[in-house]
């Protein structure tokens, strides 16, 4: 584990190369078997393609945009474009040709790496509408016949070094400071274009060291990390590649969504971050597993949840109920935690807010679920659970080097080297976001007594209905998903009298209740107008409703099987609801609702 404070992000890494050498640290599935990469193979890759990127004409400042999903390579490159000076540039590969082009002009990236033949062939159009672009580099084999701009193999570029990689990359480092800009990472645009955040050197070794500080109880030492989100997002940039570079752990880069589940058996990871939406899946796997089973298996699985809530929420258990619980902890809990891999420590949660009951589930299992808060903006961890003592209510303690305090409106307030240097190219942004050093997050909140910050709302996202309440959507979704009957929910309410929803059913309620009920699961669109079914997520809505305040329930809600999705925009990369599309497609029939 690095203890010492590091100016820059290679140099950690060479720092901790030289430490661990030729011990395994990348992973990566292939042909069916996990092969590593060593320590001193990733700092060989980092240096000689950081040369490559220099004898090419790249220099300290110049934007080089990476388009890859995540592997090996990804750390290695984005190593070798901060050692040569420059500021990497990530994009998400869900990206179309205008997302792409938008960021190629934004930034003013010239050189561009792509992955493979895939991406290039949505990259490569944007490139040739770029103002910018000349140069793209793939790491995998390609084929391209384009002429006007130069396409090459990556490989061909980098200059073989012998022998002290981590050497060299420190030396070429030597003018990397805290301020240096590390990267531009790009909003995922849930009110519009999405903009580039200028995250430094500094920013990102802050949230390193006070995520060892805060997690460091349960015990840091030989960790193996499963990657999944993707690294052009700021959390796992952050959580999933450099925090486990500072530990000296092992990363393990997972195959996908539908690998996942078997990936945890096989790597064991004992941590892992991700975003609630991962957990919520997670849980609805498990449940409608367990219903499938017999019924003395559900009962008892739900007697864990249940004596595991209560043990939590700090309520007695009786002496049958401690005996039960001590039964259940072997037939249950150890075969849950065998599910994940039996070496986990604790799943992070964050990205946006995790839903109580979602939360619930897993530490009535005994899966330790630690919810953080933060932004792209703030490094971008503001906030985190500690390991024991953690509440599910709550995104936890604040770092010990952000100084975060509530405005007079609610608003979360953060300064410290964790904030952003400002917006890309727009100063006029920048100034209305950080004020007087102090970043203003959007988000609305509260500190109580114990110091734990909780999170209301987004301050932009508040629905203020006619009677002037304030609602929080989130929470109130967060209630509707978290039923097995519901995938996806939106709500509506802004300057009417009570709340109403759109509703996106679970693909496996519907396809069991059209066998239940001998309907045909492919006419989605007469289902979504079935009195016998809509009543069937009516109850479903109830159960959600009789967890929320009289002004926050739903009364009223469209059913509809188009799903939000990347392709339609009505998600973000990181499954964000993006409210104001949506509302444009939808906004006749939720108006109509209120008829």
């Amino acid at each position: 584990m690095i203890e010492n404070r590091e100016k820059d992000l290679v140099t950690m890494f060479s720092n901790m190369a030289d430490q661990k050498k030729k011990k395994p640290f990348l992973w990566k599935k292939s042909r069916g078997t996990w092969a590593p990469q060593s320590w001193d193979e990733t700092a060989n890759f980092a240096a000689s393609l950081a040369k490559g990127l220099q004898e090419i004409g790249v220099s300290t400042g110049d934007r080089v945009m990476l388009v890859s999903e995540s592997r090996p390579e990804w750390l290695g490159i984005d190593l070798a474009i901060m050692a040569a000076g420059a500021v990497t540039v990530p994009t998400y590969t869900t990206n179309y040709e205008p997302e792409h082009l938008h960021v190629m002009n934004d930034s003013g990236a010239e050189t561009v790496i792509v992955s493979n033949q895939s991406l290039l062939e949505r990259v490569l159009p944007a490139a040739l509408k770029s103002d910018t672009v000349k140069k793209i580099f793939l790491i995998d084999e390609y084929n391209s016949d384009e002429q006007s701009i130069e396409i090459r193999r990556l490989e061909t570029i980098r200059v073989p070094v012998q022998n002290d990689a981590s050497k060299i990359l420190r030396t070429m480092a030597t003018s990397l400071r805290g301020h240096s800009i590390a990267c531009i990472i790009y909003t995922s645009g849930t009110g519009g274009a999405p903009k580039g955040v200028i995250c430094s050197h500094g920013g990102i070794l802050s949230n390193c060291r006070d995520a060892t500080k805060i997690l460091s109880t349960m015990g840091l030492e030989d960790e193996v990390f499963l990657s999944f989100l993707p690294l052009s997002h700021s959390y796992e940039h952050t959580a999933g590649q450099f925090w486990p570079i500072s530990l000296g752990a092992q990363i393990y880069y997972a195959e996908g969504i539908d690998k996942l589940a078997s990936n945890m058996i096989e790597v064991q990871p004992t941590l892992m971050s991700a975003v609630p939406r991962l957990y919520e899946s997670m849980r609805d796997r498990i449940l409608r597993s367990v219903r499938q089973g017999n019924k003395i298996t559900e009962k008892l699985f739900q007697s864990t949840i249940t004596l595991g809530r209560k043990k939590f929420e700090g309520q007695k258990l009786s002496m049958l109920e401690k005996v039960q619980d001590m039964l259940l902890e072997k037939i249950v809990r150890r075969k849950v935690a065998l599910r994940f891999g039996g070496r986990l420590k604790a799943f992070i949660s964050g990205g946006a807010p995790l839903n109580y009951e979602v939360g619930m589930f897993f530490t009535g299992l005994g899966i330790r679920l630690l919810q953080g808060y933060g932004q792209t903006e703030s490094g971008p961890v503001i906030s985190v659970n500690p390991p024991f003592g953690y509440r599910i209510d709550s995104v936890g303690l604040p770092l010990s080097e952000a100084e975060v305090k509530i405005a007079d409106d609610g608003e979360i307030l953060v300064r410290g080297e964790l904030v952003m240097q400002g917006y890309w190219r727009q100063t006029e942004a920048t100034d209305e976001t950080i004020k007087n050093g102090w970043l203003h997050t959007g988000d609305v909140g509260i500190i109580d007594s114990d110091g734990h910050l909780k999170i209301t709302d987004r301050k932009k996202d508040i629905i203020v209905n006619s009677g002037g309440d304030n609602v929080s959507p989130q929470r109130v979704e967060g209630c509707l998903i978290a039923e097995p009957e519901i995938y996806q929910s939106m709500v509506y309410g802004d300057k009417r009298p009570h709340l109403v929803a759109i509703i996106i059913p679970d693909k496996g309620f519907v396809s069991n209740w059209c066998a239940e009920n001998n309907i045909d699961p492919t006419d989605a669109a007469t289902l979504m107008t079935d009195s016998v079914f809509r009543s069937a997520i009516a109850e479903a809505v109830d159960r959600a409703n009789s967890r929320l305040t009289q002004i926050e329930r739903v009364r009223r809600f469209i059913l509809t099987d188009k799903e939000f999705t990347l392709e339609n925009e009505m998600i973000t990369p990181t499954l964000k609801v993006r409210r104001h599309i949506i509302r444009h497609q939808y906004e006749e029939k939720l108006e109509a609702l209120y008829g």
